[in-house]
């Protein structure tokens, strides 16, 4: 079998309908809408396009089977994330390979992304059984205090198209285990790992009603109706900040639990005692994961003066040594853009900068032919006021600015209204700590560039979102506590 031939096999395999509740079907109205391959243009397939009615369908089921669902057994509900584990893992190789066709990271990387993705059933799997509550005497004596948790109820997931699988499982995988349905609106660029998902999960044992997925092209048209509708309790949403603002604002008349995690600005501050070597090479992870479309990419690198210039040569030929390309095709380190709109502006950003000053040590240039390419880019002696400080880039660009003292890094870092995660290279212990406490962000990163790990809250302050995911209190976010007063005994 050819390369061309296993690929058109792999997205042959996934449903291309609305999975309602577990039911794969039309659209109602009948849409479709096309999926393209980033790297060429062309189009991969097409897939249902939902709307209104299917939202409110899929609604209805959410709603009639969470009484059910929430009675269902915590070890049950364990052992299909745990399955669906499995078969995430057992299939890895096909996964990836769909992931990169409709996204474009390199295969390597969407193979990590789907270990990643795996490992939060698994880590869920494991806290179905430890939703506690508590019993005790109140300090008058006179009576006893229960407290129990329960599921919140129906949830409206909504995941963007950078981390089509794990973003899916870091919601999905806590609801489960809470003991929520779900309906899960995946990004329109890459609705493809998305449906895999959902057959996986039924294939897993998950019950009818439990899960619907809506593609759409109409993501306010779909979402709109769902969140005026009382019968949903809860909305946990991962992309930008504008639309998270808007859906907050949404959100606020049936006074749903909002779970937000929003856009990024974040810094990497690189201290004159830092292990360059290991500074290097946290910042090409930091920078270049996902093709530096991911809210934790490092954003603005702070580099003390003294160590400024053989930083930004020694990331600039670290990063020269990337071969760009179809992610399918071998030894590829950097895929495309996820389309034309998203280079374009990455490439106003850095002319932008240059236009003010900066000097481009690498790259800054779109790739030559089909596809939307962009090289990776070194800018050095940033100005402080050009766009690309203020703004997420969302691509291959190290824009370094240098700095003289701790207090003006510090400042700097902090000169933006979010704040998702910070990176911090220094060898020095109290200034570690020092920074750790007053980077305004709600992760730091601390002599490592890749701070996500399913095992750990994942989240920001600021404008950069409410709520955490992962670790023990990423189930929290689909959990009520209740209180009951016992007359004394």
């Amino acid at each position: 079998m050819t390369t061309i031939e296993r690929e058109a096999r792999i997205v042959e395999q996934v449903p291309k309908q609305v999975c309602i509740g577990g039911h794969w079907r039309d659209a109602q109205s009948g849409a479709t809408f096309k999926v393209e391959d980033p790297a060429t243009g062309s189009v991969l397939c097409e897939v249902a396009d939902a709307g209104v009615a299917d939202g409110m369908a899929a609604l209805e089921m959410a709603a009639a089977t969470q009484p059910t669902w929430a009675e269902y057994p915590p070890r049950e509900r364990g052992e299909i994330l745990r399955r669906a584990y499995e078969l995430l893992m057992h299939r890895q190789e096909d996964l990836a390979v769909l992931m990169t066709l409709e996204m474009g990271k390199p295969v390597a990387e969407s193979k990590g992304e789907i270990a990643y993705a795996a490992e939060f059933f698994r880590w869920f799997s494991e806290e179905a059984v430890r939703i506690d509550g508590s019993y005790s005497v109140a300090p008058n004596g006179q009576s006893r205090l229960l407290v129990m948790r329960q599921p919140v109820g129906p949830s409206l997931l909504i995941t963007p198209w950078n981390f089509p699988m794990a973003m899916g499982t870091r919601k999905i995988g806590p609801a489960i285990a809470a003991g929520c349905t779900m309906i899960l609106k995946p990004a329109q660029q890459t609705p493809l790992s998305a449906l895999a998902l959902a057959d996986i999960l039924h294939e897993a044992g998950l019950p009818e009603g439990v899960l619907s997925v809506l593609p759409t092209t109409d993501a306010a048209g779909l979402t709109g109706p769902l969140l005026r509708d009382g019968r949903l309790r809860k909305l946990s949403f991962t992309g930008s900040t504008p639309v998270g603002r808007a859906l907050i604002k949404q959100s606020a008349d049936q006074v749903l639990r909002t779970s937000m995690e929003l856009g990024g600005n974040a810094p990497f501050l690189v201290f004159d005692d830092a292990d360059l070597d290991a500074a290097v090479a946290g910042a090409l992870q930091a920078k270049m994961r996902n093709i530096g479309e991911a809210c934790t990419a490092a954003n603005r690198f702070y580099v003390q003066s003294g160590v400024a210039e053989e930083f930004s040569r020694r990331l600039a030929e670290r990063m020269a040594g990337l071969r760009m390309g179809r992610g399918t095709e071998p030894d590829v380190d950097v895929g495309p853009l996820i389309d034309d709109k998203a280079r374009t502006k990455v490439q106003s950003l850095v002319d932008d900068a240059a236009n003010r000053g900066a000097r481009v040590l690498l790259g800054g240039k779109r790739g030559d032919g089909a596809g939307y390419f962009y090289h990776p880019t070194v800018l050095t002696d940033v100005p402080k006021d050009s766009e690309v400080c203020r703004t997420e880039i969302f691509g291959p660009v190290a824009p370094v600015i240098p700095f003289d003292t701790e207090e003006e890094a510090l400042a700097e870092a902090n000169r933006t209204e979010f704040g998702l995660v910070s990176y911090v290279y220094t060898e020095n212990l109290r200034r570690a700590l020092r920074m750790a406490e007053k980077l305004e962000s709600g992760m730091v990163g601390l002599n490592q560039g890749i701070v996500s790990n399913p095992a750990a809250p994942f989240g920001g302050v600021k404008h950069s979102g409410l709520g955490r995911e992962g670790g023990r209190v990423g189930i929290d976010e689909y959990l009520e506590t209740k209180y009951v007063g016992i007359a004394g005994v």
